[in-house]
C-alpha cells in the first residue's frame, strides 16, 4: 500500500486530492498550515512549508513511500502583492521538503503540481504547448513554481525519485472567488439573493484558456503517482484538456442558468497586467503514460459550481 504525504491538504485541489486518493486505496497523512481538517478525514500534521525544522520533523515522522506537494501561494495577484511570501512559500519550501526527503525517506516517489503558468510568453505563439516549449514565466507566481521546478530536477538528478505536473486552469466547487470561474459563479448567486445588483463585474473576456475539472486533475495526480514503478522516461507532464476555451464562453454557459436578467460590466481591477490571449496545453505525454482521459463535461463543472455557490450564499443568509 502507498503511503502518501499530502502537503496543502486543505487547499481546493487538497479536499478533493485527499479523497482521491483514499478512494484508489492509498494510507494518506495529509499536512495543513492553519485549520484542521474535518475530523473523519485522513491523518494529518500541522506543518509550515517555510519552516525547515517542521517539514523535517513531519516527513522523519511520517517516512512516506510517495509525497504529492500542493502547498502553494496559487494567486497570482498575491504573488505580485507579497512576492517575498510566494517565493519563500513555493521555493524555499519546496526546498525544505526536498531536503528532509532525501534525509528520511530517499526511497519516496515525489510529484510536484507545478503550474501550465511558467509558459508565460511562449503561449504567444498561440498554439497548444507541449511540455518541449519554452519556459518564459510573466508573473512572481510563474517565476517562483519555475525556480522549484528546476530544484526538484536537480534533486531527481542526483537519485530522488519523482515527476513535476504542469496543471491547466482547474475548477469546481470549494474554489476561492479569486480565480475567474468561481467569481463569476458567486456573483450571480448573490445576485439571484438580492445580495448584489443584477451587474456582473467581469475582467477579460475574450482571452482563451484550457479549463479542466479538479477532480479529472487529481486523478492524473494520482496516476502519476503511480509511475514509481516504471522507467523515468519523461519527468515533467501536462496535464490539460487541449482544447481552448474563451472566458466569454465560460460566462455564457454560467448565465444561460440563471433566471434573472444580469448586465456584463468591465472592471479594470480585475485585468491582469500580463494576461496573454491564448493558454492551451498538450496532454499526449501524460495520456501515453498514464492512460487518462478529462472524464467530466465542462457544462457539468459550471454546474455543479453554481449550485455551490447558490447553497453557500443562501446558508450565509
Amino acid at each position: 500500500m502507498k503511503h502518501v504525504l499530502l502537503t496543502g491538504a486543505n487547499g481546493f485541489v487538497g479536499r478533493v486530492m485527499r479523497t482521491c486518493l483514499r478512494e484508489v486505496g492509498h494510507q494518506v497523512t495529509c499536512t495543513v498550515s492553519s485549520s484542521p481538517l474535518p475530523q473523519d478525514a485522513v491523518a494529518q500534521v500541522r506543518m509550515d512549508i517555510r519552516d525547515a525544522a517542521s517539514v523535517e520533523q513531519v516527513v522523519q515522522q511520517v517516512r512516506p513511500t510517495h509525497v504529492l506537494h500542493l502547498a502553494a501561494i496559487s494567486h497570482v495577484p498575491t504573488s505580485f502583492r507579497d512576492p517575498l511570501l510566494t517565493w519563500q512559500t513555493n521555493v524555499l519550501g519546496s526546498l525544505n521538503l526536498l531536503e528532509a526527503i532525501q534525509r528520511h525517506a530517499p526511497e519516496a516517489f515525489v510529484l510536484f503540481a507545478s503550474s501550465s503558468e511558467v509558459y508565460g510568453e511562449a503561449f504567444k505563439a498561440g498554439v497548444a504547448l507541449d511540455e518541449s516549449s519554452p519556459c518564459q514565466p510573466m508573473n512572481p507566481y510563474a517565476a517562483s513554481k519555475l525556480a522549484a521546478e528546476l530544484a526538484f530536477v536537480q534533486y531527481f538528478r542526483r537519485g530522488l525519485r519523482g515527476a513535476i505536473a504542469r496543471p491547466f486552469n482547474h475548477i469546481g466547487p470549494g474554489q476561492s472567488p479569486d480565480f475567474v470561474t468561481a467569481s463569476f459563479a458567486k456573483q450571480i448567486a448573490e445576485i439571484e439573493h438580492g445580495l448584489q445588483p443584477p451587474v456582473l463585474q467581469v475582467g477579460n473576456l475574450e482571452a482563451c484558456r484550457d479549463f479542466l475539472d479538479v477532480r479529472d486533475v487529481c486523478d492524473a495526480y494520482a496516476r502519476l503517482l503511480d509511475l514509481a514503478d516504471q522507467p523515468a522516461d519523461q519527468r515533467i507532464f501536462n496535464v490539460a484538456s487541449g482544447r481552448a476555451r474563451r472566458i466569454q464562453e465560460i460566462l455564457d454557459e454560467l448565465l444561460a442558468q440563471s433566471s434573472l436578467p444580469i448586465t456584463v460590466e468591465q472592471d479594470p481591477q480585475r485585468l491582469r497586467p500580463s494576461d496573454i490571449p491564448f493558454a492551451v496545453g498538450d496532454c499526449r505525454h501524460l495520456q501515453a503514460a498514464t492512460g487518462w482521459r478529462p472524464a467530466h463535461a465542462l457544462s457539468e463543472t459550471l454546474g455543479e459550481l453554481l449550485a455551490y455557490w447558490r447553497a453557500k450564499t443562501a446558508g450565509a443568509r
